[in-house]
């Protein structure tokens, strides 16, 4: 808490910078003449002279112009002479710190379809506060020079051509709350340190990372936490507790995850959303999140979960969608059997639950029954490699379901 009550003015007059830069956001692209009457106000040359801030960011982005190689849409099209604050995708404001300077507060190139990389002049943008870059054919990796971005907030690179491990650079800098690195190529394992930072989104989705998820899951902020489609294995740890205060939605779809669900997931009271499908997780579902009431949506589907479908669970007041398909549960409690009956969206098809219509085999669900999992309070050890799960969690018998 002392770190961030420290960093709350800087914090501020980032909030203000992407702020003022935002406003000027609509007006920019949808009135040009006035855009470029107003930038020729505020710019003069005396000030395009001595404003030291824009002339770094004019040697950045030209230096980035140099190395996109390919802009269907003419986005860098204008990006000639030193006005900057004229180019396209470019927002301008004043320095907190000095409302006579512009700066570059912001750079939105979202969708653009332009291939190229990043060269290390964009360390020269040491005022930008919000990078957006999604959907576009960028590749390579970050630049080291990105540790100077000490301003930047919002970070979105996704859906890319980026490599290499994950982009430990942006850990060091201090005001980035937005991390959207989704849909590229990184590898490898994440580092612990991302959990530590005192940020308010982390989307690493679909990527190439591997290893398991740290254990040593840190004093999170984050509200939402993507990790889905990538291949950690091993357990989720139950420091995963200590997103409590925070977490809203967590989705762990086709991550490898193994062993048992532990029963800390119960402790993230403010959790709306958990997808933990597609996955190796054994054993019962932890009567601890009958205690998560703010919960809406709740898919354990294509896993190989057993036991019975607990009644606080069904009872929970904002549940909206349950889906337990493909595991191999065998009993419903009360309302569960009928959830449809309070209009909530209810999936148990391919489950062990007798009466029930397209549930397996007597010869599938036999095995699970004759192989029960136990899940100990233990049972989370070190997990290395792509281990199948705690070192207490009774390996199965059986095949996990085939994806559909």
């Amino acid at each position: 808490m002392a770190s961030f009550s420290s960093s709350i003015t800087t914090s501020a007059l980032v909030f203000l910078l992407l702020h003022l830069s935002l406003n000027n956001l609509a007006a920019k692209h949808g009135h040009s003449t006035a855009r470029h009457s107003r930038h020729n106000h505020h710019q003069s040359h005396h000030s395009l002279v001595t404003n030291t801030r824009l002339h770094q960011a004019y040697l950045a982005l030209q230096a980035w112009k140099q190395v996109i190689y390919s802009d269907p849409s003419n986005f860098t099209s204008n990006w000639i002479g030193p006005s900057v604050c004229n180019y396209t995708g470019i927002y301008c404001t004043t320095h907190p710190n000095d409302t006579k300077t512009q700066v570059v507060a912001g750079i939105d190139l979202n969708h653009g379809d332009i291939a190229g990389f990043l060269p290390n002049e964009l360390g020269l943008l040491s005022d930008l506060a919000l990078l957006h870059l999604n959907s576009n054919r960028f590749c390579g990796i970050l630049p080291l020079t990105f540790s100077n971005l000490t301003s930047l907030f919002e970070l979105d690179l996704s859906n890319n051509r980026f490599v290499g491990p994950f982009p430990s650079v942006i850990l060091t800098l201090p005001n980035l709350k937005y991390i959207d690195i989704r849909y590229n190529e990184f590898e490898g394992p994440l580092p612990s340190a991302l959990f530590n930072k005192n940020v308010d989104a982390i989307f690493v989705n679909n990527n190439r990372l591997t290893s398991v998820i740290p254990s040593n899951l840190g004093v999170s902020t984050a509200s939402v936490v993507v990790f889905a489609n990538n291949n950690f294995g091993g357990p989720l740890p139950p420091s995963i507790a200590n997103f409590a205060n925070t977490l809203e939605e967590l989705l762990l779809i086709n991550t490898s995850l193994s062993g048992c669900l532990p029963p800390e997931v119960g402790y993230l009271y403010k959790l709306r959303l958990l997808d933990v499908s597609f996955n190796k997780l054994v054993g019962p579902i932890p009567y601890s999140i009958a205690g998560l009431a703010h919960l809406e949506q709740l898919n354990l589907a294509h896993n190989m979960m057993s036991g019975n479908v607990h009644l606080g669970i069904c009872v929970l007041p904002n549940l909206q969608n349950f889906t337990l398909s493909y595991n191999f549960f065998c009993e419903e409690e009360g309302i569960c059997s009928n959830l449809t009956s309070r209009g909530i969206a209810f999936d148990d098809r391919r489950n062990c639950l007798p009466e029930k219509p397209l549930q397996r085999g007597k010869k599938e669900c036999d095995a699970v029954v004759e192989h029960p999992i136990e899940c100990f309070e233990d049972h989370y050890g070190d997990v290395t490699g792509g281990g199948s799960g705690g070192a207490n969690a009774l390996a199965p018998l059986f095949s996990p379901p085939s994806h559909p």
